[in-house]
């Protein structure tokens, strides 16, 4: 099971009121707002994790208590989910924009009161026993909380079609170029504001388990040479027109809002699972949405234990689109073809093999697809084919090896036709993308120099690291494999074994254990690198072949003076400024003439 803190919305004016008594912990783990669609519903609200046993009785009281509140709130009759998990029961209901802390505060208590816990709430909260008292309490968070300015700008940007973009600070009406933005403390009344210059502009959603960032690369790449100033936010940061904007993971709700709130002409934004489960999407509204695949990953955080719940978890982009969007999906992945039923929205196929009973099924029925087929990727609209080129030349498909690149290349391939980029340009950008390390850093870069073969992804999780290890073994030939090896802390125990597991099948003559510094998320120092150690050692790897290393760059370089000629050396790296430091490493290694068994540069 995954670690998780418990986290708490509160409403601006309980700041510094005190923390809950120790027997709430014990009734909900977790309170938080939903700013946008979720996992629930396609609007805004707010849930709260209850923990353990949940009775049904407990739930219809619970229900029963957000419908008093809500009349007595004079908020509108929406959505309300129950959705059980492992660790217990996550009740959500959807709620008005402009009243998110209250719902939270509406939510805990109508829960407490639900269970008839009494001492529960911290000064300045709603008491669970005293309705009269609760009532009064709600009334006056509400009271403080609602902006009917907020709701008519809202409104009027509905009705004209315009995407809005709200964060707790500022309202955007608008989208990239198209976009104006005000603080909340200084809306405008809705007569003032220019409307016919204000509009929406191409957005593209990312997600998946595995590609997302080589998915928005490769189609900002294609939507930069259809001749639009793009922007797009990732694991790696926010770029604009080509340029480091912001560095660090922003696959969430900031990057969206940096980039949409740039001058572009045209968005994409890649869509993580943590955000979407912990605040939903950060817009309403894209043009199209994919979802690369769905792999095992991340379970036990926000209620997520199987891989049908996290495949609930990344459709959450199609709540996004309306029937003119388009939702590009894996036909190769058994758990997107089920789940794709009842999607508001056009969907788009892709896979490894253009003749899948899938795909063949939805061009008969005049729908969108793309394939391989003979060695070359195929886009299909209906009857009609187009030729995008053979696969093997293709430089992200290393020689036609990465499978996971090829379904990535198809993918990018369907969103980017679904954005208005014409075949001619995707063929031309498919074939010459990844031509050079710059054009996805981070991602199967690979050097060959001094008698050896190096490979440097971002591979996570066990599907990831199968892949890179397949096209390894295929580069790399007859000869040894080094791999430096470490996870994210707030992964469960067994997703780390099985981490450790995929890597033992590929026969590794080394395996270094390393730490991740900036991915501790809770565990203690050296415990993810042992638990990695200890399920090697049980798999048959000898201790002397599995030293740990106190930091990515420094295993890097540990693996790299372990190598002889002939070695494929494989190298995961996650770390922003470790990956950037091994780069330049590898970078002067080549240059210089290194040869395997020499020193290393800054050693004796």
């Amino acid at each position: 099971m995954g670690r998780r803190r418990a986290r708490r919305a509160r409403h601006p004016s309980l700041a510094g009121a005190g923390r809950l008594s120790a027997i709430v912990s014990l009734s909900f783990e977790d309170s938080r707002r939903l700013t946008g669609p979720n996992l629930y519903f396609a609007e805004p609200g707010a849930v709260l994790e209850a923990v353990g046993e949940v009775a049904d009785s407990a739930v219809a009281a619970w229900r029963a208590n957000i419908a008093t509140m809500r009349e007595h709130l004079g908020w509108p009759e929406a959505t309300l989910c129950v959705r059980a998990h492992r660790g217990g029961m996550a009740l959500a209901f959807a709620a008005p924009i402009d009243q998110l802390f209250t719902a939270t505060e509406v939510n805990e208590w109508a829960w407490m009161a639900a269970i008839g816990k009494t001492e529960l709430f911290a000064p300045g909260h709603p008491h669970g026993t005293d309705p009269d008292s609760a009532l009064q309490m709600l009334l006056r968070h509400s009271a403080a909380e609602r902006r009917p300015d907020l709701f008519a700008l809202i409104e009027i940007a509905s009705k004209r079609g315009v995407p809005v973009l709200l964060d707790d600070d500022c309202l955007s009406i608008g989208s990239g170029k198209r976009s104006q933005i005000w603080p909340l403390a200084a809306l405008p009344h809705p007569d003032t504001v220019a409307w016919s210059r204000l509009g929406g502009i191409p957005t593209a959603l990312v997600t998946g388990s595995n590609g997302k960032t080589t998915t928005v690369r490769l189609l900002a790449a294609m939507l930069n040479a259809h001749g639009l100033r793009c922007g797009f936010s990732c694991t790696d940061g926010v770029f604009i027109d080509g340029r480091m904007l912001e560095a660090g993971d922003y696959s969430g709700p900031a990057g969206a809002r940096s980039v949409l709130r740039a001058p572009v002409e045209a968005a994409i934004l890649e869509t993580a699972r943590g955000g979407l489960l912990r605040r939903g999407l950060a817009v309403g509204r894209a043009d199209a949405a994919i979802v690369t695949n769905i792999s095992d990953d991340h379970f036990g955080e926000y209620g997520i234990d199987d891989l049908e719940g996290l495949t609930d978890a990344k459709l959450i982009v199609a709540r996004a689109l309306d029937p003119r969007g388009t939702l590009v999906l894996n036909a190769d992945n058994e758990l997107l073809r089920k789940r794709a039923q009842g999607q508001p929205c056009r969907v788009a196929w892709f896979s490894l093999d253009d003749s899948h009973p899938l795909l063949r099924s939805h061009r008969a029925n005049g729908g969108t697809t793309c394939g391989v087929l003979d060695n070359r990727l195929w886009l299909s609209h209906g009857d009609a084919r187009l030729d995008l080129g053979a696969v093997s030349m293709m430089p992200l498909s290393a020689n036609g090896h990465a499978a996971y690149n090829i379904s990535n290349i198809a993918g990018a391939s369907l969103l980017a036709d679904a954005l208005g980029v014409p075949a001619t340009t995707i063929s031309d950008v498919v074939l010459r993308f990844g031509l050079g390390r710059e054009d996805n850093p981070g991602r199967l870069e690979r050097w060959q120099f001094g008698g050896i073969s190096v490979l440097m992804d971002y591979a996570h999780n066990p599907e990831g690291l199968h892949g890179l290890l397949s096209i390894a073994r295929a580069l790399g030939g007859s000869g040894r494999l080094g791999l430096i090896l470490g996870q994210a802390g707030n992964r469960g125990n067994t997703e780390i074994r099985s981490l450790a597991a995929m890597a033992a099948r590929f026969e590794p003559a080394i395996v270094v254990l390393k730490e991740m510094q900036g991915f501790m998320r809770g565990r203690a120092r050296a415990e993810v690198a042992q638990l990695l150690r200890d399920a090697l050692l049980a798999l048959g790897m000898t201790p002397e072949s599995l030293p740990m290393m106190p930091s990515e760059q420094a295993a890097a370089r540990e693996a790299l003076a372990w190598a002889r000629p002939g070695d494929t050396i494989v190298l995961p790296v996650h770390e922003r400024a470790a990956r950037d430091a091994v780069r330049r490493l590898l970078d002067h290694l080549e240059e210089t003439g290194w040869q395997a068994g020499q020193a290393l540069p800054g050693t004796s």
